[in-house]
C-alpha cells in the first residue's frame, strides 16, 4: 500500500514574524501578571496590619511589636461617633441603591430609548467628586436651603453609589428571559406576585450585590463628605483630620482601619461567597 507523501513544511519567509495573538509566552505573562497584581493589592494590607503592632509603626520597622496603639485607640473613644454615622449613611446608602437600581434596571430594558437614559444615570460616573461636591454643596445649600449634616451626606453618597448599582443589576435584567412575566400575567398572577416569585428569585444576586457596593461605596466616601458634611464628621474624614494635624495618632489610626478590615473582609467575603459561588455550585 502506498504511502502518501506528508505535505512539504515551508519554511517562513525571512522577515516574517509570528502573530502576537500565537505568541507562547502570553499565558505566562498572564499568571505573572496576575501576581503582581494580588501583591500590589494585599501586600500593603497585611503590611499596615502587622506595622499596627509594631512600637515604631512610622519607622517601617515591624520588631518590636506592641499592643499599646490598640490600648491607647480604645482609650479614646472619639472615633465612635464618626464610625456610628459612617455606619448608619452606609447602610442607609446601600439599601437606597439597591431598591432604585432594582426599580430603573426592570424599566430601562423596556424604553424606547434605553441609551440615553442610562447615559444620564451614569454620567455622575465620570464627574470628578470635588466638582460634585461642590456642585451639590451650591445646589443644597444655596439653591434648596437645606441644611448641611446627615441628610446632605446621604445624598451626596447616594449620587455617586447609584451609578455602580445600576450597573450590577443591569447585568441581570439584560440577560432577563420576559417570557416569563408574561406567562405570569396570562396566568392571572398579579404585580407583586410576579415580581417577588419570578423576578426576585433571579434578580437576588445583582440586588444584593448593588448594595454591598453602595455600602462600600458610602463608607470610604471622603471628597464629596468635605463639601457636603456641615458639622458632622465620618469616618474617613476624622481619620484624614487626625492623620493630618497629629503625626502621634497615625498608629492609632493603623490600629482602627486594621481592626476595620478585619471585621469588613471577612463578612463581604462570606456574603459575596454565598451570592456566587454557592449560588453556581447550587
Amino acid at each position: 500500500m502506498m504511502q502518501t507523501p506528508a505535505p512539504e513544511q515551508q519554511p517562513d519567509r525571512p522577515g516574517t514574524a509570528h502573530p502576537w495573538s500565537y505568541w507562547q509566552g502570553w499565558p505566562s505573562l498572564a499568571k505573572w501578571g496576575g501576581v503582581v497584581l494580588l501583591f500590589l493589592i494585599y501586600f500593603p494590607l497585611f503590611w499596615l496590619a502587622l506595622m499596627s503592632f509594631s512600637e515604631h509603626p512610622l519607622s517601617g520597622i515591624p520588631l518590636p511589636f506592641t499592643l499599646k496603639h490598640y490600648a491607647a485607640l480604645f482609650d479614646d473613644t472619639r472615633w465612635l461617633k464618626p464610625f456610628g454615622a459612617s455606619l448608619s449613611i452606609a447602610l442607609l446608602v446601600g439599601a437606597i441603591s439597591a431598591v432604585v437600581a432594582t426599580g430603573v434596571g426592570r424599566v430601562l430594558p423596556k424604553t424606547g430609548s434605553p441609551g440615553r437614559v442610562l447615559v444620564l444615570c451614569l454620567l455622575p460616573l465620570f464627574v470628578p467628586g470635588m466638582s460634585m461636591g461642590a456642585a451639590l454643596f451650591i445646589f443644597l445649600r444655596s439653591v434648596l436651603g437645606v441644611k448641611l449634616g446627615f441628610g446632605s451626606i446621604l445624598a451626596g453618597h447616594f449620587v455617586w453609589a447609584f451609578p455602580f448599582a445600576l450597573l450590577i443589576v443591569l447585568v441581570l435584567t439584560t440577560r432577563f428571559d420576559h417570557r416569563l412575566v408574561e406567562a405570569s400575567s396570562d396566568l392571572g398572577a398579579s404585580s407583586w406576585q410576579t415580581f417577588w416569585r419570578i423576578e426576585f428569585p433571579l434578580l437576588r444576586p445583582a440586588i444584593i450585590g448593588a448594595g454591598l457596593f453602595g455600602f462600600l461605596l458610602s463608607f470610604n466616601e471622603i471628597l464629596r463628605t468635605i463639601f457636603l458634611r456641615g458639622t458632622e464628621t465620618t469616618m474617613p474624614v476624622y481619620n484624614w483630620t487626625m492623620a493630618a494635624s497629629q503625626q502621634s495618632q497615625v498608629p492609632i489610626i493603623f490600629a482602627l482601619a486594621t481592626i476595620l478590615l478585619a471585621v469588613t473582609l471577612p463578612l463581604l467575603g462570606g456574603a459575596f461567597w454565598l451570592l456566587y459561588a454557592r449560588m453556581d455550585k447550587d
